[in-house]
């Protein structure tokens, strides 16, 4: 198991490739330029790009869905910064062996190399593993890069997540994939046996990930076929559901805009309409479900807060049972979303809300509402005079939450539909009672 454990260079530029290596590893980026979809960090004013120029690394988290470049970037990372690499798998290490990585990193510290420890699926790391990154991290011994599919907020320690900034890595676009099947094109030297609706179909169906579309794309340029396969035969071959769109994918995109104005606009039949001829053209499942999910939080929000339940019920389903019977799953959350009442007042409120928190994001609150952990904090005021709105007549104390160089906002305001029209009637009657009452300081 040491093997796990040793240094890992990362690839050059000028390294002699290793034909028995899978092509996703003879493809993986030599510069952090040559990464692929994730410009948002590793572009000049992303956080990643900021810190390479800057010539210092921050301990991070890379959060996002499989084969989106979480691991080539940690590499080239090291290499951006002349950093000792380490790598190494949460699946398959314990804290022993997390333990000789500190200890190595330590001697290598001293002999004025810093290390860069790559963690991919950190999250699977118990609590207590966890834990012991922290030392390490604070003293500098080590940089950690974790990786992760899985939402860090319910999976990492609020301490280990204090100490790491979250980056967010994109599910990889059709170009970004594109790029990629152009790169394994030039580097086997043949075309992929495939014509335009097939290959766009092969894009379509990696779904974001582009290791996987590597992968395939690989099976298909070790074969020797006669003639180049359509969408069909790519299905049949693959054995994968892959999506029968006109070339550059137009019918992907015209179709899912007309599924979400179907929604929208309350027509259960035509919303069916067009998620038949998605599926039963071969767009992934998964996808659709995404774009409903999405939708319920959009469209519909607290107007029927069992929209997003529905949606994520019917991804449950379908991830239990598959295709075909996963479907009616689909078909029912699509209904329940066109017959729901609509309100875009939670997507108004959060754009509202993100462009006021950029503008005013370093206002302190006020003391009261701020705890006190501390006989200092205490003593400096922290958490006087707050009003437990339990302890108030009507459970409602009409105190003022607001920053003292801020006026109170209004940011969301529930449609007079659905479940809202009772949400509005609630926030009307405690504003009456706010102007009644004096608010606590």
């Amino acid at each position: 198991m040491a093997d796990l454990f040793a240094d890992e260079s990362p690839p050059r530029a000028d390294a002699p490739p290793n034909d028995a290596a899978p092509l996703a590893d003879r493809l993986r980026p030599a510069a952090l330029d040559e990464v692929v979809g994730q410009e948002h960090l590793t572009g000049p004013e992303g956080a990643i790009g900021r810190m390479v120029t800057a010539g210092k690394l921050a301990s991070m988290i890379l959060w996002g869905p499989p084969g989106t470049g979480k691991t080539s970037i940690a590499r080239l990372l090291a290499d951006a910064v002349g950093l000792r690499f380490v790598s190494i798998s949460a699946v398959f290490s314990g804290v022993a062996d997390l333990k000789k990585i500190f200890a190595e990193a330590k001697l290598a510290a001293r002999a004025g190399q810093r290390t860069l420890l790559f963690v991919d699926e950190i999250h699977r790391f118990n609590r207590s593993q966890q834990d012991g990154f922290l030392p390490y991290v604070e003293d500098g011994t080590i940089t950690l890069v974790g990786a992760t599919t899985e939402n860090p907020s319910f999976e990492l320690n609020a301490a280990l997540l204090s100490r790491a900034q979250v980056l967010i890595l994109h599910r990889l676009d059709e170009r970004a994939l594109s790029t990629l099947l152009d790169r394994a094109v030039a580097l086997a030297g043949k075309p992929l046996p495939l014509n335009a609706n097939a290959r766009a179909a092969l894009v379509a169906s990696a779904d974001g990930d582009g290791r996987f579309l590597l992968n395939q794309a690989e099976t298909l340029l070790d074969l020797d076929l006669p003639e180049p396969l359509d969408p069909a035969g790519l299905a049949q071959l693959l054995q994968r559901r892959v999506a029968v769109y006109d070339k550059d994918r137009e019918g992907h995109y015209n179709l899912i805009s007309a599924l979400h104005k179907c929604l929208r606009g309350s027509d259960p039949q035509a919303a069916l309409y067009y998620l038949a001829r998605m599926l039963t053209a071969g767009e992934e499942p998964l996808y659709v479900l995404r774009r409903l999910v999405r939708f319920a939080s959009e469209d519909i929000g607290l107007a029927d807060p069992q929209a997003l339940v529905q949606c994520l019920a019917a991804k449950d389903a379908y991830d239990f049972l598959g295709s075909p019977e996963g479907e009616l799953a689909i078909v029912q959350a699509c209904l329940y979303l066109a017959t729901a009442p609509k309100s875009n007042a939670a997507y108004v409120a959060q754009k509202d809300a993100w462009r006021s928190a950029r503008e005013t994001g370093s206002l302190m609150p006020p003391l009261n509402i701020v705890n006190a952990p501390t006989k200092l904090m205490k003593d400096i005021g922290y958490g006087k005079g707050y009003a437990y709105d339990h302890d108030a007549e009507d459970g409602f104390s009409g105190a003022n939450y607001w920053p003292h160089a801020m006026s109170p906002q209004t940011f969301y305001a529930p449609a007079d539909r659905g479940i809202e029209a009772k949400i509005a009637e609630r926030l009307a009657y405690w504003d009456q009672k706010r102007r009644e009452r004096t608010p606590s300081d």
